[in-house]
C-alpha cells in the first residue's frame, strides 16, 4: 500500500535554487547601497528646497487693517517698509558696484618678477672615475643625477640684484619637492612676503626635449597645479626643485600659466577687431559687445533684449541677422581661448665645463657648484590694493551674522503678518454677521453649498451667489437670467438631464 506522503515525495517539484553570494560580490552591493543613500539624500535636499520655496514671504500688512486698528501703528509700519526698500536698493547697488570693482576692474598695475634657473649634478662619470668628460660611459647602472632649481620673487623698485635670491635661500623655508606635490616648511620659518613665486601662477610644467623611451626614468614632463578653488595664498613657495637621472645635457621648456581672477582670454580676430583689444575677461567682452550694439542703434524697439547684426557682428556670429542678449555668453564662447603660458627655455648641463669647483679653491674635494644661473625677467599683474578692504567689507563675519539676524526677524514678521490677515478675516466675518445675521447666514450657506458642489464636481452656477435672492425671482434680458453665465448653466443642466442613467 502506497501512502500519500510517499506519493508527495515522488512527485514533489524541485525547490528553488539558492544562490550563495560570493564574497567578491559584496562591494558591488555596497556600491548600490551608497548610490541609493546618495539618491535619498538628494531627494531630501530637493524636498527641503521645495518646502523652503513654499514658505510665505509676504511682509505687507493686508489692506483695510488700518481702518480697524487704534493708533498709527499700521501707517508707521508702512513707512518703515518704504525706508527698508530704499535702503535695500541702495545697499544692493553699492554691493554690485563694489563686486564689479573687485572681480572685473583691472587697474593695469604690473611688476617685474625675476626668475633664476640653475642646476647641479652628482655622481656623473667624470666626477666619480675622473674619466674624460667627452668619453662615453657604457655602464648602464650609473646613478648620475642632476638637480634643477627654479626660484623667483618680485623685484622692488630699483632692485637689480642678480644674486639676491641665492643669498636669501636660507631664509626661505618653502621649497617644492621633486614630484612637485607640496612645498616643505621648516619649523623656524620666517614670515613670507605678501607676494611670492607660486601666487602668480596656476600651474607650472617642465617639458623635456627628449622622447620618453630615451629618458632614464621615463619622465618627459613635471607638473605642479594648484587645486581648483584653492586660495593662491595657501602653501606659498618661492622655489621649485626637482631631481632626475641623467648624464647628458638636455633642453627643457618651463611653462608658467598665469593665475588671473577674473580669467583673461585671448580673443579671436573678429572679436579683437570689434573691441580693439586682443585680451579681455568675459565680463569685459559682454560689456564691449553691449556698448557697441547700443552705440550703433542696433537694439530693437519691440524687444529690448533683441539686437540686429551689422556687418561686423555678422562676421562674429556666423552670419546671423540678430541675436538676443541673454544668449550672448554662449555666442562669444567660441571666440575666447586661454592665454598661452609664459615659456622659459633652459639647458640642463652636466658637463665639466659648466659644473666644476671654483678655480681659486685649493681643495680638490671641493663640492661642485653651478655657474651663474640663467635669469629671466617677466611682467606679472598685481592686484588692486583696495581688494582686501573690499573683501573684508563684503565677506566680514560681522556682516554675515547681521544678515542672519535680519533674516530671522523677517521670518517673524511674515508670521505676524499672516496672523494679522487671519484676524482681519475673522473680524470681517463677525462684523458682517452682526449687521444682518439672516442675510449673512443665507450667503454663507450658499457659499458653503457652492464649495461642496465644486468638491463633488456638480457645480453648475457661479460662485458666492445666493439662489434665493430677489434678483433671481425676476426675468428679463437685463436680469440675472439673461446673462451668458445663466444661459450656459441652464443649457448644461438640460444636457445633463437628457443623459440616461446607467443601471
Amino acid at each position: 500500500m502506497i501512502r500519500k506522503a510517499d506519493l508527495e515525495h515522488m512527485f514533489r517539484k524541485p525547490g528553488p535554487i539558492v544562490h550563495h553570494q560570493h564574497p567578491a560580490a559584496q562591494p558591488y552591493g555596497n556600491a548600490n547601497m551608497h548610490a541609493a543613500a546618495a539618491q535619498r539624500a538628494e531627494q531630501e535636499k530637493r524636498d527641503r528646497m521645495r518646502r523652503m520655496a513654499k514658505n510665505p514671504t509676504n511682509k505687507n500688512i493686508p489692506e483695510g487693517v488700518e481702518d480697524i486698528c487704534i493708533g498709527e501703528g499700521v501707517s508707521r509700519y508702512k513707512q518703515l517698509r518704504e525706508v527698508e526698500r530704499t535702503l535695500d536698493a541702495t545697499m544692493m547697488r553699492k554691493k554690485l558696484e563694489a563686486s564689479d570693482s573687485v572681480f572685473h576692474a583691472r587697474t593695469g598695475r604690473t611688476s617685474t618678477m625675476r626668475i633664476w634657473i640653475s642646476n647641479t649634478a652628482e655622481n656623473q662619470p667624470w666626477q666619480l672615475s675622473g674619466m674624460d668628460a667627452d668619453a662615453f660611459d657604457f655602464d648602464s647602472d650609473t646613478n648620475a643625477t642632476y638637480r634643477v632649481k627654479i626660484q623667483g620673487r618680485l623685484l622692488d623698485d630699483g632692485d637689480d640684484d642678480l644674486e639676491g635670491l641665492e643669498d636669501d635661500e636660507e631664509k626661505d623655508p618653502d621649497a617644492m619637492d621633486e614630484d612637485g606635490a607640496e612645498p616643505t616648511k621648516k619649523a623656524d620659518a620666517a614670515p613670507q612676503k605678501p607676494k611670492v613665486f607660486s601666487q602668480f601662477f596656476s600651474s607650472i610644467t617642465i617639458d623635456f626635449d627628449r622622447a620618453k623611451a630615451l629618458q632614464p626614468d621615463n619622465f618627459t614632463q613635471i607638473e605642479w597645479k594648484r587645486p581648483d578653488g584653492a586660495n593662491p595664498k595657501d602653501n606659498p613657495f618661492t622655489q621649485l626643485e626637482f631631481e632626475r637621472k641623467g648624464d647628458e645635457n638636455i633642453n627643457i621648456t618651463i611653462n608658467l600659466q598665469r593665475h588671473q581672477n577674473p580669467e583673461i582670454f585671448r580673443l579671436s580676430k573678429p572679436l579683437a577687431e570689434l573691441l580693439d583689444t586682443e585680451e579681455e575677461d568675459r565680463a569685459g567682452v559682454l560689456m564691449g559687445v553691449w556698448e557697441y550694439a547700443r552705440s550703433n542703434g542696433l537694439q530693437q524697439d519691440d524687444d529690448e533684449r533683441k539686437f540686429a547684426c551689422d556687418a561686423r557682428l555678422k562676421a562674429l556670429f556666423a552670419g546671423a541677422d540678430h541675436f538676443y542678449f541673454p544668449s550672448l555668453p554662449q555666442l562669444i564662447k567660441p571666440h575666447l581661448s586661454p592665454l598661452p603660458p609664459i615659456q622659459l627655455q633652459y639647458t640642463i648641463r652636466v658637463d665639466k665645463d659648466y659644473i666644476a669647483p671654483s678655480p681659486s679653491s685649493s681643495d680638490p674635494a671641493a663640492a661642485p657648484v653651478p655657474s651663474r644661473p640663467t635669469i629671466y625677467d617677466i611682467q606679472v599683474t598685481l592686484d588692486d590694493p583696495l581688494n582686501p578692504l573690499l573683501h573684508s567689507i563684503l565677506r566680514s563675519k560681522h556682516s554675515t551674522e547681521t544678515l542672519q539676524h535680519i533674516h530671522n526677524i523677517d521670518q517673524q514678521l511674515v508670521l505676524l503678518v499672516g496672523a494679522l490677515g487671519k484676524s482681519k478675516a475673522k473680524h470681517a466675518f463677525f462684523t458682517s454677521m452682526s449687521k444682518d445675521p439672516v442675510a449673512f447666514l443665507k450667503r454663507w450657506l450658499s457659499s458653503q453649498k457652492r464649495d461642496l458642489e465644486v468638491l463633488l464636481g456638480d457645480a453648475t452656477r457661479g460662485g458666492a451667489e445666493d439662489g434665493s435672492a430677489p434678483e433671481f425671482r425676476h426675468g428679463g434680458e437685463n436680469r440675472v437670467w439673461g446673462t451668458e453665465v445663466a444661459k450656459e448653466s441652464v443649457n448644461l443642466w438640460l444636457a445633463r438631464q437628457s443623459i440616461p442613467k446607467a443601471h
